[in-house]
């Protein structure tokens, strides 16, 4: 069984009701659920020249006997049946971006255009770790290549997994967060 560490949240509908959902999905789709912190209310980040409402995000671990892969599978599935829309990008769906195009990859691992406005959503699923497995494909990046920047990633992981060890940082979540 593979440990995998996600975040959970969004900015839009009834927010405690949709991480309650997501966290039920995520028990019938991709494993038991052994750890959750508790809600975080944050500020948007990364959003330019538009009002957002604040997220409400959640850290979960679960026990899973999916393959990363498939965790990403399922996970965009529970966001799609509760709400989310990506937006209508090359990249977004696999292809290549255009030539010249800046590129980073986010949340679950997809390769979005950097310093590209976010959207608000109902429902994001991110994976932050899976095991200490290091995976750097087209469709997913574990660990979360961002995460030891944003404060509202560490601190949920910091509660249920303070002395887990970033597996190319050699940092805890703990040091990482104190780090912030």
């Amino acid at each position: 069984m593979g440990r995998v560490a996600l975040l959970i949240g969004g900015n839009q509908g009834d927010r405690q009701s949709l991480i309650a959902q997501a966290t039920e999905q995520i028990r019938q789709r991709i494993g038991s659920v052994v750890a959750l912190s508790r809600i975080y209310e944050t500020e948007p980040w990364g959003f330019f020249d538009q009002p957002t409402p604040n997220f409400m995000n959640q850290a979960l671990l679960v026990l899973t006997s999916l393959s990363p892969h498939d965790v990403l599978r399922e996970a965009l599935a529970i966001e799609a049946l509760l709400g989310r829309v990506r937006p209508s990008s090359p990249s977004l769906r696999g292809t290549p971006p255009v030539p010249g195009e800046q590129t980073e990859r986010l949340g679950g691992g997809l390769k979005e255009p950097s310093r590209r406005t976010y959207h608000s959503r109902p429902m994001d699923i991110d994976i932050i770790f899976y095991d200490d497995l290091v995976i750097d494909t087209p469709d997913l990046t574990i660990p979360h290549p961002r995460m030891h920047l944003r404060r509202f990633v560490l601190e949920p992981l910091a509660e249920i997994m303070p002395l887990f060890e970033h597996p190319l940082l050699h940092k805890t979540m703990k040091q990482l967060l104190n780090e912030i």
